[in-house]
């Protein structure tokens, strides 16, 4: 039997099939809440008065947690609420038989210094059992600016590789089959820039665009909140994300134009019900703006893909998932009225916490993203990066990488936990979180709605507040010794051992330097500045596509800062509230 559930009620003569044996559920929850109240006046208050708790049972990050779980509390309708993996609402899942036919990919968080050490990183990641790959870029990139700008002086490679032109994305694949590996970008303000250089480049080895598959992060409302990648204002932003969905859609049908971001909230100190109300909420915002251009929502959803981060309160993480499934594919019938199944799907990749990493003791990073890695994968998800054990020091390791991805090989074939779909379902703890965290989340997403929606909240500052103060409190707990961090607030040795870290080569920046101002005494200066000024016009026009000009620029061999710097021409650029 592939999947666990309730025994088939059976019919009783005069009652419809199902009806007696859920008046007799009814009646044994009712019994057993009295059994329940009794147990708790005559055994565990007359025990919690000479065993106190422990002062660090703090609950999860959402919600207290009791002593014992029962029927009562997880109060949950089989079909309704769980029902079976690959159907509505996918509480369970989104494939009928999961792991048991195909494993979530695995797939590394790399890339560092220029295009070339890049490409050498990325095949020893692949020649070692990854499966996809996910592409880290610098900041000067994140930003729209290439490398030899002066802003971009210090930063250059340092936490991703350098993509200044088409042709370091050439570089980074070279001998890489673009239709054979998925590919992951961690890109956002410029997210449109580098999927066309993404594309060109596939081209270039004989690739059409429709055979890529892969993920453009292209979330520019986190970055408001969380990190602080951001180009242009809000409004501008959701256009040019809404339009790189809407090419998708139509030229590139299997990459995912968008992975909508609960991870970097959740690691600047969200709750996990605010990492799931504040993404969605978004994830309306992008929603509305795609289907503003035109788009019916079937013809887009099911290229929406999402990435959440996995903390290390092990069940909740779990019930997390779980969670995120059922109020998606609710959010997708009830409000959007989709229509396909996979519209109502919620695939997501996850990433162990960063902000779980310590400094001291790293090694104990190891046990911290297996346990998670492990949670995640009890909730089901689609793909999945560790945090490597160095990552609080520096950019990885070989080594640092190489354990993560053995870790993951680990619990795909020895642990026996992906043989059969959501093992953990039915566990009255498991149960009763889901269902708080799920009520928990439509409250934030009713509170963001009321204030005129996601732009507006943020405009506002009220996501930056509701997560500094989430932030300010669990950090409080540990400065206080009332939360524990083995390692750095117990279980100390005095003389805490850092491990071998990476160091960018200095000498990166020269060569990448070089390397650019090569390229624009050598390129068509002619077709670059007419791809440009076909570019600024289209953005110009509030109704115009963007993405076919920023393709054309980018095959002139225009560069991310020329491009990223047209639009803010146009746009401007964003100044944020002080939150107070």
């Amino acid at each position: 039997m592939l999947v666990y559930a309730p025994a088939a009620p059976q019919s009783v003569e005069g009652i419809p099939k199902g009806v007696a044996v859920q008046e007799k559920q009814h009646q044994g929850k009712d019994e057993l809440g009295e059994a329940q109240q009794k147990w708790e006046e005559q055994v565990l208050d007359p025990w919690t008065k000479r065993a106190k708790d422990r002062p660090e049972i703090l609950g999860t990050s959402s919600t207290p947690t009791k002593v014992v779980y029962t029927p009562v509390d997880a109060q949950t309708k089989y079909q309704e609420d769980i029902g079976f993996p690959g159907q509505f609402p996918f509480t369970r899942g989104v494939y009928p038989t999961m792991y048991r036919s195909r494993l979530w990919t695995i797939r590394q968080y790399a890339g560092f210094g220029t295009a070339e050490e890049s490409n050498v990183r990325f095949r020893y990641l692949l020649n070692n059992g990854q499966t996809g790959l996910s592409m880290a870029f610098d900041l000067p990139t994140q930003l729209g600016y290439d490398s030899d700008d002066p802003l971009a002086h210090g930063e250059v490679g340092k936490v991703g590789v350098a993509i200044s032109s088409l042709q370091d994305m050439e570089t980074c694949f070279a001998g890489i089959p673009m239709d054979k590996v998925s590919t992951s970008m961690t890109i956002n303000a410029p997210a449109s820039v580098l999927l066309a250089m993404y594309i060109a480049a596939a081209e270039k080895q004989g690739i059409s665009a429709d055979k890529l598959s892969g993920t453009s992060q292209n979330d520019v409302l986190k970055e408001y909140v969380a990190r602080g990648t951001y180009i242009y204002p809000p409004k501008q932003s959701i256009r040019i994300g809404a339009d790189l969905i809407a090419y998708c859609a139509n030229h590139v049908p299997r990459w995912n134009p968008i992975s909508i971001s609960g991870y970097h909230m959740r690691d600047a100190g969200s709750t996990a019900a605010q990492e799931i109300g504040f993404t969605f909420a978004n994830a309306i915002a992008y929603l509305d703006a795609v289907i503003a251009q035109g788009m019916k929502i079937d013809q887009f959803a099911p290229q929406i893909s999402w990435i959440f981060n996995t903390h290390n309160n092990f069940l909740e993480e779990v019930a997390k998932y779980r969670a995120l499934r059922r109020v998606w594919a609710k959010l997708l019938k009830e409000r959007y009225h989709a229509q396909k199944p996979e519209s109502m799907m919620f695939r997501t990749h996850t990433q162990t916490g960063g902000s779980t990493l310590t400094a001291q003791q790293p090694e104990n990073n190891i046990v911290r993203a297996a346990y998670q890695a492990m949670a995640a994968v009890l909730g089901g998800v689609q793909s999945l990066a560790l945090s490597c054990f160095d990552e609080a020091l520096a950019i990885p390791t070989e080594k640092a990488q190489r354990i993560a991805v053995r870790t993951q090989q680990i619990i795909a074939y020895e642990t026996g936990i992906s043989e059969t779909v959501d093992p953990l379902a039915g566990s009255y703890y498991i149960e009763t979180l889901t269902n708080e965290l799920e009520r928990q989340a439509w409250e934030i997403m009713k509170q963001v709605e009321d204030m005129g929606g996601a732009v507006a909240a943020i405009e506002k500052g009220f996501y930056q507040k509701e997560i500094q103060e989430a932030a300010y409190k669990y950090q409080k707990e540990i400065e206080t010794g009332k939360r524990i961090i083995v390692g750095v607030n117990q279980f100390t040795e005095g003389n805490e051992e850092s491990a071998p870290f990476f160091r960018v080569d200095p000498n990166v920046v020269k060569a990448q330097v070089a390397k650019l101002h090569k390229l624009r005494t050598t390129r068509d200066s002619a077709a670059v500045k007419k791809s440009l000024a076909a570019l600024k016009e289209a953005t110009q026009n509030s109704s115009a596509p963007l993405m076919p000009r920023i393709v054309d620029a980018v095959k002139t061999y225009a560069t991310t800062g020329e491009i990223s710097g047209t639009m803010r021409e146009v746009f401007g650029e964003y100044r944020p509230p002080v939150v107070i």
